[in-house]
């Protein structure tokens, strides 16, 4: 009784084909680094783009001087308009880092290969323009 046991709780955790692991689908990928480490990456790296994530009125107030705005909404299953090269070194930031790695997330399923998600603007250290 107690084999019987222990193979039906072995074949409901490992599945039926003896414990063959399930084919995953790649995680997209993107590079996560800190503001810091990104205003020192932008300085050896040309022909990059800084995308702010934020809303117009976020924007507005102050953001990474030759910064890009298309917010966070705004993205859908289609690449954006404004980002036409899938392997242009794209820095991705917003406020504190949450819709930045939500958009780098969506950029890397959607084919772009030099995501670099840098987190929020509150850890910023450079120039702000606005």
């Amino acid at each position: 009784m107690a084999v019987l046991l222990l193979m039906s709780v072995a074949f409901s955790i490992l599945g039926c084909d003896g414990g063959a692991p399930e084919e995953r689908k790649e995680q997209a990928k993107y590079r996560r680094i800190t503001a810091d480490e990104a205003q020192v990456l932008m300085q050896k790296t040309q022909d990059y783009l800084i995308l702010d994530v934020r809303s117009p009125e976020e924007f507005a107030e102050g953001h990474i001087p030759h910064a890009i705005n298309i917010p966070m909404d705004q993205f859908g299953e289609e690449p954006p308009r404004e980002l036409p090269d899938r392997r242009q070194t794209i820095f991705v930031y917003c406020v504190k880092g949450i819709r930045s790695m939500n958009v780098a997330n969506r950029l890397a399923h959607m084919g772009y290969k030099n995501i670099v998600e840098m987190g929020g603007i509150q850890d910023w250290h450079g120039a702000i323009e606005k």
